[in-house]
């Protein structure tokens, strides 16, 4: 079945850059939209960014301007290139797919999250 599988996560300063990236695995037939939520503790799961099959990106305004989507279809793996970390981004990061197995509709997964802390 289809995986997705976070990585890149750690400790960063602030101000400084990280890049999280996921890869999806399985019988894929194909991903449409892929996506970041983040989740801080004792808050909600957020929107990040997403982009779709095409590379067309859409971003939460807290994040505009410092973090960027892109994906690498041929490796099925989405990347968040976080730059101008601040501590409120600490979180866990996770990706998100739609993904198509076979004959039928996408289907939604989620990977199971990374973490980033940026200190102050």
């Amino acid at each position: 079945q289809v995986q997705l599988v976070e990585s890149g996560g750690g400790l960063v300063q602030a101000g400084g850059s990280l890049r999280v990236s996921c890869a999806a695995s399985g019988s894929i037939f194909s991903i449409n939209a892929m996506g970041w939520y983040r989740q801080a503790p004792g808050k909600q799961r957020e929107f990040v960014a997403t982009i779709t099959s095409t590379g067309s990106a859409t971003y939460a305004d807290s994040v505009k301007g410092r973090f960027t989507i892109s994906r690498d279809n041929a490796k099925n793996a989405v990347y968040l290139q976080m730059n101008s970390l601040k501590p409120e981004d600490t979180a866990v990061y996770f990706c998100n797919a739609f993904i198509r197995l076979g004959v039928g509709a996408d289907h939604l997964y989620w990977g199971q999250g990374t973490q980033v802390t940026v200190s102050s």
